[in-house]
């Protein structure tokens, strides 16, 4: 069973010339013990709710996850394996979920992994405390990784294996692939830590000095680890490419294909006599996972269905949850929340309209998961009803909110984690500016198209005192970047409310992906609407105030709204009509159709955009000859309004450049 692997592992790689055959064959004795004797699935339903979860953290080696899933009777035939990292195959270079049945999240960049499956842990353990009874236990499932030295050198897998420590995670287990080599060679060199003391002092179980080649080692490990009250590291010590006789243990073996010669002569040494991407009947016959993972399946759905029977509100409640489907009063609650929001007519800082936004949200979502990275009296990620996530000697109890502590890259990955499980609709805040430390994890985020929503609050010079280490001038841009991310900067208590909602809907077969909610600081005026402006929020950019036969058309977003409305006001004085656009989300108003663009920002009308950060970006929507107020330069300390008047931010910088736009 475990040649079948290394042998498909090492022809895919080599048929493609490229791919990373060293770890699938050192690890191949470890996927014999998890997937042959323990692991909880079924090939034939890849979604079904209680499966174990299994993650390849060190997603490089790829051909360990696709090896296990056609082996074991996924939709994935030896074509596929044949096309290795071909283009429109199933089998791409690092594991993508929603593109290989049976990968549950897509993984490649180090230590990411890891933490979704801390992600995928809580989010068991927490459904596992609402929805289980005494008599019934519908939420029973462990999470499987598989992870390397580059997870563990990889500073996101401290920031996540401390916290599951804390939290006593005890259905995490994470099998260590100790081979002591990465693409430089010897890892002695540079990563000498003692990585069981290490996650022993996180308050993981640590199993040590298992021989990776050894299954029978390996099975009864994971068996221990199963019964732990924590979670539980397996240290299994391994030969990176084992059965490669002359290239086994180097790192020659990590990244490049074997070679026609040392295939041959690992085919000799394995005693495989089979062509490429052939294997023995009787080799499938012992993977085949179908018929066992067809009665643990219907062993559950008799469980479930008497749950329901006993149980029919909760019953109803986790497959609605499950499916990510919304509450049936979701659409008449959130059309009340924009209408009281709209009647109260609020001055306040965005960062606590979204506190508003989300008590009212919390009150129909019983699925909201919040948190925040140590800055919860900041974010106001908060509401009143929210329960902080805590655990005791028997685990993580019952909650809504989590304290992830200063980790702002663990905590945007565990929310993926959280998303990819199903359940629940997590987000997270933090200051923007620490949005470069979670950056990789949003773009896995848009990646997968997950239902992760960012809170980033505090952003640009409207920080003020803190100066230019956290203010923000750059990020709300780079962010509009990411491809299927969605960034809303609102301008007041509506436009927040607003954003929240489509945050959360953003979860159908049409549009699916993470959104960025960005908050101020700062104390922004309400605006008044009426309700066909206030419909027009989801479309990303609306015209907000209009003039008769403008002249010019000036754009803004956030605490820069009011800027636009006073200048609007200023023009008009001296005769000029100027038209006022709010566009809290470019991302959305690049998805509307060219007429109703156009109608918003018609042509032949010179543009003037109006943000407190770096303008290139906003040449796309003003052209060369438009004009953009922001600021291309770091901040400084001193008061907001202070700094926003020293960074040309005033009625008399934006009449005097629109005038210029204008000729």
């Amino acid at each position: 069973m475990a040649n079948a692997i290394r042998v498909l592992s090492m022809d895919a790689v080599q048929q493609a010339n490229s791919g990373h055959p060293g770890a699938p064959m050192g690890m191949a004795d470890i996927a014999v013990a998890l997937w042959g004797r323990h692991l909880k699935h079924n090939p034939v339903n890849p979604h079904w709710a209680d499966r174990d979860r299994f993650v390849l953290s060190n997603g490089h080696g790829s051909m360990l996850i696709y090896s296990l899933l056609h082996l074991t009777g996924y939709d994935l035939p030896i074509d596929e394996l044949k096309h290795f990292r071909q283009l429109h195959s199933k089998t791409p270079g690092h594991p993508e979920v929603g593109i290989t049945p049976g990968v549950e999240t897509t993984t490649g960049p180090l230590g990411q992994g890891i933490t979704n499956a801390v992600g995928f842990a809580l989010a068991e353990a927490l459904l596992a405390k609402e929805f289980n009874k005494p008599e019934a236990s519908i939420v029973d499932h462990f999470t499987y990784a598989f992870l390397g030295d580059g997870c563990l050198m990889e500073g996101i897998s401290h920031e996540a294996c401390s916290l599951a420590g804390t939290l006593r995670l005890n259905k995490l287990i994470a099998l260590y692939d100790d081979n002591g080599i990465s693409i430089d060679g010897d890892v002695e060199y540079w990563f000498a830590d003692d990585t069981p003391k290490r996650f022993e002092a996180y308050g993981w179980n640590v199993i040590r000095g298992i021989d990776g080649h050894d299954a029978d080692a390996v099975d009864a490990a994971i068996a221990q680890a199963k019964q732990s009250d924590r979670p539980t590291l397996i240290c299994c010590k391994t030969l990176i490419g084992k059965g490669a006789p002359n290239k086994q243990g180097g790192h020659d073996v990590h990244g490049a294909p074997l070679g026609a010669d040392e295939i041959a002569a690992t085919r000799a040494a394995l005693g495989w006599t089979n062509a490429p991407f052939e294997v023995p009947a009787e080799v499938y016959a012992a993977w085949d996972a179908k018929a066992a993972g067809a009665k643990a399946e219907a062993a559950w759905d008799d469980k479930f269905n008497a749950y329901a029977r006993a149980y029919p509100r909760e019953a109803n409640e986790f497959v609605r949850r499950m499916k990510g489907e919304l509450p049936g009063d979701w659409k008449a609650a959130t059309e009340a929340l924009i209408a009281r929001t709209n009647e109260k007519a609020e001055t306040v800082a965005t960062r606590k309209a979204s506190q508003l936004a989300i008590e009212g949200l919390a009150a129909v979502l019983p699925e909201f998961l919040g948190g925040s990275a140590d800055l919860t009296g900041s974010n106001l990620t908060n509401w009143k009803a929210s329960k902080a996530v805590r655990a005791n000697a028997e685990g993580v109890q019952s909650g809504n909110h989590i304290n992830y502590g200063v980790r702002e890259f663990g905590m945007s990955a565990i929310l993926n984690g959280i998303a990819l499980h199903g359940g629940f609709i997590p987000f997270g805040g933090t200051f923007l500016t620490f949005s470069d430390y979670s950056r990789n994890a949003l773009r896995m985020a848009a990646l997968m198209k997950l239902r992760s929503i960012f809170v980033f609050t505090h952003d640009s010079i409207g920080l003020g005192e803190d100066g230019p280490t956290h203010q923000s001038i750059e990020h709300v841009s780079s962010l509009r970047l990411i491809p299927q991310m969605d960034v809303w900067r609102p301008c007041d208590t509506v436009e927040s409310a607003a954003a929240w909602v489509f945050a959360v809907e953003r979860n159908t077969a049409a549009d699916s992906g993470p959104s960025a909610l960005i908050f101020s600081r700062q104390n922004l005026p309400f605006v008044p609407r009426d309700a066909e402006q206030i419909a027009a929020i989801r479309r990303g950019g609306y015209v907000l105030r209009d003039a008769k036969d403008a002249k010019v058309v000036l754009i803004a977003t956030g605490s820069e709204i009011d800027l636009a409305l006073k200048a609007a006001e200023a023009l008009a004085a001296v005769g000029v009509a100027a038209r006022v656009v709010s566009m809290p989300s470019t991302n959305v108003f690049d998805r509307q159709d060219k007429a109703y663009r156009e109608s918003v920002l018609p042509r032949g009308v010179p543009r003037v955009a109006i943000e407190a950060g770096v303008t290139s970006f906003w040449h796309k929507y003003v052209g060369l000859e438009g004009g953009v107020v922001g600021i291309d330069t770091f901040g400084e300390s001193a008061p907001a309004g202070v700094l926003f008047k020293h960074f040309g931010f005033t009625v008399d910088h934006v009449v005097s450049t629109a005038k210029s736009v204008i000729g």
